[in-house]
């Protein structure tokens, strides 16, 4: 797991219950990959990876043949994909369990001059990525 950023100030308890939870929703790149390739027609690596409306349309549209071709083309974007997904799953993991950010200076359980506050969603409260534009909970559009 690539997550050093995360674990390198934890305690033993406190890595081991974000590594308890990381593993439930991490994703594997092989699977993905080979997903793309022999049911990337019905967007299957879409469902995967949690992309419910492109899946949909994938399966709506199997039978012209256009997403067999994409999905063939998708299976060499399918690693970075994955690591993105799980890099995002870390993240959200971590506000959820309020702990440091890096970058942030701070240690968990030292509250520094200016905390780090995790941007939430106006509408569910769920903990954002930075950068995102809308909710993967809920979908609303985020301002920021």
């Amino acid at each position: 797991m690539t997550t050093p950023w995360i674990t390198a100030q934890l305690t033993d308890e406190q890595r081991a219950v974000f590594y308890a939870q990381m593993s439930v929703v991490q994703k594997d790149e092989v699977v993905g990959v080979l997903l793309a390739l022999f049911l990337g027609s019905f967007g299957a690596h879409h469902f995967y990876l949690r992309r419910n409306g492109l899946g949909i349309m994938y399966v709506l549209f199997f039978w012209t043949g256009i997403p067999a071709l994409a999905g063939l083309i998708e299976c060499f974007f399918m690693p970075a994909r994955v690591r993105q997904f799980n890099a995002e799953q870390a993240t959200l993991l971590a506000a959820s369990l309020q702990y440091a950010i890096p970058g942030t200076g701070a240690a968990p359980g030292v509250v520094p001059a200016k905390s780090f506050v995790a941007p939430a969603c106006a509408s569910c409260g769920a903990p954002l990525v930075g950068g995102v534009k809308f909710c993967s909970r809920c979908g609303a559009a985020v301002t920021q």
